[in-house]
């Protein structure tokens, strides 16, 4: 997924992000401010996961709301 979407998209995306990572602090939002890399990298460590499945959630993640019209 490209990272101009989630960084185009954030504003809209948070809302779901923060429904689905529940772990992630309102810290961890602002600081990451739609970097994909350190979402992937703060899921890692939030959640125990290695750098390959944080990935492939965020990669879900974004597959699953970035449709049009569900935004």
């Amino acid at each position: 997924m490209n990272n101009d979407i989630i960084s185009g998209k954030w504003t809209q995306l948070t809302g779901k992000a923060k429904e689905t990572w529940g772990k992630l602090t309102n810290d961890d939002w602002n600081q990451l401010d739609g970097r994909r890399e350190q979402l992937a990298g703060r899921l890692q460590e939030r959640y125990g996961w290695t750098l390959d499945q944080a990935n492939k959630e965020v990669d879900d993640f974004v597959t699953r709301y970035d449709a049009p019209s569900r935004l």
